[in-house]
């Protein structure tokens, strides 16, 4: 089928029993897929810094939390948790809860202007995490080379780390970043001029692991078959023979890449006929959740095909 909103699909994300919400980056919007690739009668609205519509949303995650992570909206003081939330390019998070927003996103952080407007903040991914008790959520933050990180209430934080790997080579900002095992893995791309896009090309890529508090604990792999890397996916153990291991999906080349929990890089998902699997524009990787979502064993994915302009939700089956 054909969905007219699904223009350079990009993050996922999904609860134990949701359909997949996707961020929709071109769209402005967040569109949901059942396991079966049929869509979900709801399109949530991403708005833009000064404007309801029109927002560039990227990584998206499910707000696991029983209590944090509440959003107002500053017309009606309506206030909810934020059952969904969505990292954008335009420098915000917005998070949706139908009883504040109804069918948008609402806004709770805007860094567009921050330090200011020529050097705002360009989130390309999200994830959530624990660290002394606390939840917090970690956006990659292309533009300025770091990774933000904020409280429950949306404030920014300050943590004993701070995202950085003492050997990362210059011109390498945070990309992507996924919570795998109560870790934070940063995907790394190289930037263009503007610090707003990356720069793809074979080996420009590293991937580094951290303490959710920030502490650097390790590089994962480094350049090699990496190409603009960004999806991050840990295989279940029914997923053939790379079950158990790391997938790190290329946005430069579309191609996926396997490595062992310890990074030894195992090979790259291949089709029947035994080529690379190679998917024009490839964004978010996520396994089905056994609910609507899909089946735990099916690997989904997201891509921008089209050079982004337009899109791809597929799904990957068992792939040795």
């Amino acid at each position: 089928f054909t969905d007219p909103n699904l223009v350079n699909p990009w993050g996922l994300s999904s609860s134990p029993t949701s359909p997949i919400w996707v961020s929709d980056n071109n769209a402005g919007v967040s569109t949901l897929y059942r396991g079966d690739g049929t869509a979900v009668n709801l399109v949530v609205t991403i708005p833009a810094p000064d404007a309801p519509k029109g927002g560039t949303p990227t990584g998206t995650v499910f707000n696991r939390t029983p209590s944090d992570f509440f959003v107002t909206d500053a017309k009606t003081g309506k206030t909810g948790k934020a059952f969904f939330l969505f990292a954008t390019e335009d420098g915000t998070i917005a998070g949706w809860n139908p009883t504040v927003g109804g069918n948008s996103a609402t806004i709770a952080v805007d860094h567009s202007a921050v330090p200011d407007s020529a050097n705002g903040a360009v989130y390309k991914g999200l994830t959530l995490g624990s660290a002394g008790g606390n939840n917090y959520l970690y956006a990659s933050n292309f533009r300025s080379g770091h990774v933000d990180v904020f409280d429950k209430s949306f404030h920014q934080a300050t943590l004993t780390g701070t995202f950085t790997d003492p050997n990362l080579p210059s011109g390498f900002a945070p990309f992507g970043i996924e919570n795998i095992g109560g870790q934070i893995f940063v995907t790394y791309a190289k930037q263009d001029a503007e610090r707003h896009d990356d720069v793809s090309g074979p080996g420009n890529g590293f991937v580094d692991i951290f303490g959710t508090d920030g502490t650097f604990v390790r590089r994962f792999p480094s350049q090699g078959t990496l190409n603009s890397p960004w999806g991050l996916v840990l295989a279940p153990s029914t997923f053939g023979n790379f079950h158990g291991d790391v997938l790190v999906g290329n946005f430069g080349d579309g191609l996926i890449n396997a490595y062992t929990p310890s990074g030894v890089f195992r090979g790259q998902l291949k089709s029947e006929s035994n080529k690379p699997i190679q998917i024009e524009g490839l964004w978010g990787l996520r396994f089905g959740n056994g609910g609507a979502g899909g089946d735990p064993s099916t690997l989904f994915f997201a891509a921008g095909i089209g050079g982004e302009q337009h899109g791809l939700f597929g799904t990957i089956q068992n792939v040795g």
